[in-house]
């Protein structure tokens, strides 16, 4: 083999002057590459490359393209300033669209900076803040994407917290009449759950107690941080919990209106006289809704039921676990269990 000329690499492009995984590292790599190919070049290593047909061949070939990978990361790199700059020109109008209460055009302006913020530092605040103008103006399937998408991609925003709260009073809104479908009921109630689990909040009185006793402390030294600092974190956890106390009573809400669904539809059926249809729904509130106050006409209704049907020895059965239950019941229901007993002896 005739001995080639040996080049430093050092002459050529050094591709360990860029960050690894950066497309500059990567343009450079392969400019090198091709550079050692068209010469012999000694590696910083040490290891000799000879200069071989088939290299020399292939080296002509990604010449051109690792010239234009290197010229366009050093302009996408350019693009990737503008775009930043861009995007927190636009979420600054946006918040000041937003707090002048203008939320549809805060929406308008956040988004075309939907997409170029991800992977940024604003991207939870783009997200968040345009999940927050779709819930005010209403837009709440708008609303529920944006705070799944901080939940998805930024779980760890300061955020996640209001943004799980938020995503299942947007579902709650969408709750329909109680004779309708109730899919964004049973979701507001799934997330109303998952905010209780994920953030537990302490004693309200005892948080209550923490935020007077530092806004007293505040009036006494009022340039004292460590009581400022206090101050702000015991009312942040002030609003935690009355989150987390609304969250509770939404869930009773909810359910008492998926309770009333389920008992309509019985009562539907014993106006259409199919009983035995109607005994199923009964059941399902018994079952499914126990914590409502529908409990109660369920079991009276599908007591009825049976009895329309002439089950009297199934409708005997029900009767008693009714009554126990409701010990203090008997007297009511004591027409009801004469009927009974008086059908079934004859049946």
């Amino acid at each position: 083999m005739i001995p080639g000329i040996r080049v430093p690499l050092t002459l050529a492009v050094d591709p360990t002057r860029f960050p690894q995984g950066n497309t500059l590292h990567s343009s450079c790599s392969l400019l090198s590459f091709v550079l050692c190919c068209l010469i012999q070049t000694q590696w910083p290593n040490g290891v000799t490359m000879p200069r071989t047909r088939l290299s020399f061949r292939s080296a002509l070939m990604l010449l051109p393209i690792s010239v234009v990978l290197l010229f366009s990361a050093c302009s996408s790199s350019k693009v990737s300033l503008d775009a930043s700059g861009a995007v927190e020109g636009r979420y600054q109008k946006a918040l000041a669209h937003y707090n002048k209460k203008d939320y549809e055009d805060a929406a308008l302006e956040l988004e075309p900076a939907l997409f170029t913020s991800r992977a940024t530092a604003l991207e939870d605040d783009v997200l968040f803040l345009l999940g927050q103008s779709y819930y005010k103006s209403k837009q709440y399937l708008l609303a529920i994407d944006m705070y799944t998408r901080l939940l998805q991609q930024v779980p760890s925003s300061p955020y996640a917290r209001q943004s799980q709260f938020q995503l299942a009073r947007s579902h709650e809104q969408l709750s329909t009449h109680f004779e309708l479908d109730h899919e964004h009921t049973l979701l507001a109630i799934q997330q109303f759950a998952a905010f209780i689990d994920l953030y537990p909040a302490r004693d309200v009185v005892q948080v209550a107690a923490d935020v007077e006793m530092y806004r007293e402390l505040l009036k006494v030294n009022p340039s004292n941080e460590e009581y400022r600092t206090r101050f702000a974190l015991a009312q942040a956890e002030q609003e935690s919990g009355q989150s987390q106390s609304y969250a509770e009573k939404a869930i009773v809400r909810l359910r008492e209106k998926l309770g009333k669904n389920s008992f309509f539809i019985a009562c539907q059926y014993i106006q259409l006289k199919k009983y035995k249809a109607a005994g199923i729904y009964y059941d399902e509130v018994i079952r499914r809704f126990a914590d409502t106050s529908f409990l109660d006409p369920a079991w009276k209704g599908k007591i009825d039921a049976l009895i329309k049907r002439e089950k009297w020895y199934e409708a005997g059965q029900v009767l008693e676990r009714y009554l126990q239950l409701y010990p203090d019941k008997g007297t009511e229901m004591q027409d009801t269990r004469d009927k009974i007993m008086k059908n079934f002896g004859n049946s």
